[in-house]
């Protein structure tokens, strides 16, 4: 179950926090680090900071977008280092751990973490299931990305030490995956678009509620089917190519 859970780090600017990462990772026996477009990787300063985590770095997936990191993921929690004025749900690293280990045993997740400087922007936070917030000091609350990987992969790590097996994790239901998601999310907007509901200069904060909707519901892959074909026939037309 830990080989199911990714570790994505996404637009990465000094590549030594990518090797510190790594060496978190392997601190708590995590092994799927993904690059989002990283600025300078590969790198002798990653390595150097890996100080032995060696083959996370070997074994990292580099991509160009985040779409392509989150193919096949069931469930995507995004590190935040504030509170947002948009409201995600937002889980404590413990509550984070709890879930993440429990999806995992159904299929791969992904764990997001953004920029040293700025975090995830609101487009990849569209992305999230959820918002993991670690409580820290408030006058001094920022805290590196390997630092904060590091506190929430021992949150994880304990839940694999006190699973007692499939009876202790209950049963999940199947869920569609993100890119069956995002192309419905796609085919939603277009179709918004065709009937006239949305206008596309003020439709940004529409998307990111409905996102949110069904996010949180959770749609298994036949659902999603559903509603695609009803927005077909909203459309007018029997069938919207699948994004």
């Amino acid at each position: 179950m830990l080989k199911n859970i990714k570790i994505v780090l996404i637009g990465t600017t000094h590549p030594g926090n990518i090797g510190a990462a790594a060496r978190a990772m392997k601190n708590m026996a995590l092994s799927q680090l993904c690059l989002v477009a990283p600025r300078t990787y590969p790198s002798a300063e990653a390595t150097a900071r890996a100080a032995g985590a060696d083959s996370i770095l070997e074994q990292c997936q580099v991509y160009e977008t985040l779409d392509e990191a989150l193919q096949g993921c069931r469930l995507v929690v995004g590190a935040s280092a504030r509170l947002r004025t948009v409201h995600w749900p937002q889980l404590l690293p413990r509550a984070c751990a709890e879930q993440v280990w429990r999806e995992s045993a159904e299929g791969e997740v992904a764990i997001l973490f953004g920029r040293e400087s700025s975090g995830l922007r609101n487009s990849e936070l569209d992305r999230c299931h959820y918002l993991v917030h670690i409580p820290a000091n408030p006058e001094y609350s920022s805290l590196n990305i390997a630092q904060a990987l590091q506190v929430i992969a021992y949150e994880i790590y304990i839940q694999s030490l006190s699973d007692n097996g499939p009876a202790d994790r209950g049963e999940l239901e199947a869920v569609a995956s993100m890119e069956t998601l995002e192309g419905f999310f796609q085919h939603l907007q277009q179709a918004m678009l065709d009937i006239g509901f949305s206008n596309p200069r003020q439709s940004e904060k529409l998307q990111r509620r409905l996102r949110r909707l069904f996010l949180r519901a959770r749609p298994d892959p036949e659902e999603v089917n559903i509603l695609r074909g009803i927005l077909s026939a909203a459309q007018g037309r029997k069938s919207m190519r699948r994004q």
